[in-house]
């Protein structure tokens, strides 16, 4: 724990270092561009093309993290995954940062980014850590406000996976939850300004109705495109029929999805998602980041000798 904690010191983004298991390690870092050294982070990016090339050997991708510019690593945060006796990396995810107008105010929306696995490593329970670890953690890092997320994917499995793990998610399975006016104003934004995030090109049509994004393999995510046949299914057949129904896989859709990070959410992932032999590991990293976001700030508060920036007024 004490490893972690020291990495979380006040006015600096998150870089933690957990054993998530007896196998595997786990690096979650914000915001890498903005913080981290040129060796350092050309690091990071060679353990993310490693994955890469495993996971997808017939061509590149050619947006986001994938671009050799610093600036996509600044409004990043990426968690990578490591097997413990050799130190490989086999895992990673890349989330990414948006800013939206909610009611006239400028707000983070995190979109889920690109999961990708070694595929020696898969079905080995490490869906908790790709999908949710770094949301759980922003959401502390947020003081636990309601943080809302995107997703694109064609995929049935992650399709079932956001919509179990978030709540207000549209589009679903599920004909009760429909899609309020934040869902358009939020997709619309996204659509207009954020194509370059999820690697969709200008020419892809948004079906605002059933929130698809047509002929979505455009604009840098080319090699990732799938027929139905190729898409990870969900254990759950009303995704999988759900996906197949609204979705050309021949012309290349995907859903845009919405939903939000809130308490419940939050006490679901833990008590569901989470092994219980990860629990002690979440626990550290969760107590690392609310050390730093809401312990320390009244300790230094309740320091009346002790001028600490913008905490305390200055006489």
């Amino acid at each position: 724990m004490l490893s972690a904690i020291m990495q979380m010191m006040p006015g600096k983004y998150m870089d933690i270092d957990i054993n998530a298991s007896a196998d595997y390690r786990t690096r979650v870092i914000e915001r890498p561009g903005l913080w981290m050294n040129d060796e350092a982070l050309a690091s990071l990016s060679s353990d993310i093309h490693e994955i890469a090339s495993k996971t997808i050997p017939a061509g590149d991708l050619t947006y986001g993290v994938f671009l050799a510019e610093k600036t996509h690593f600044e409004n990043s945060v990426i968690t990578v995954v490591y097997r413990r006796p050799d130190g490989r990396p086999v895992a990673f995810n890349a989330l990414a940062i948006m800013w939206l107008e909610m009611g006239r105010k400028s707000q983070e929306v995190l979109h889920m980014g690109l999961v990708m696995v070694d595929p020696n490593e898969r079905s080995k329970g490490l869906s908790w850590i790709l999908y949710g670890l770094t949301c759980f953690l922003m959401f502390l890092r947020n003081q636990m406000r309601p943080i809302w997320i995107s997703n694109v994917t064609q995929v049935p499995a992650v399709i079932g996976m956001v919509s179990e793990t978030f709540d207000n998610v549209y589009p679903t399975p599920d004909r009760q939850r429909n899609k309020s006016l934040t869902h358009v104003l939020l997709a619309r934004q996204i659509m207009e300004n954020h194509r370059h995030v999820f690697g969709v090109g200008n020419d892809a049509h948004f079906n605002e109705e059933q929130f698809v994004i047509e002929n979505a393999y455009t604009g840098g995510s080319d090699n990732l495109k799938k027929t139905f046949e190729q898409a990870p299914k969900h254990r759950d057949e009303a995704f999988n029929k759900f996906c197949e129904a609204h979705l050309d896989y021949h012309r290349g859709d995907d859903f845009l999805q919405l939903g939000q990070l809130n308490y419940h959410a939050a006490i679901t992932y833990v008590t569901q998602t989470v092994p219980r032999g990860s629990l002690a590991a979440l626990g550290v990293a969760a107590g690392s980041v609310v050390l730093q976001r809401m312990v320390l700030p009244l300790w230094y508060w309740m320091d009346a000798n002790r001028q600490w920036g913008i905490l305390r007024a200055r006489s």
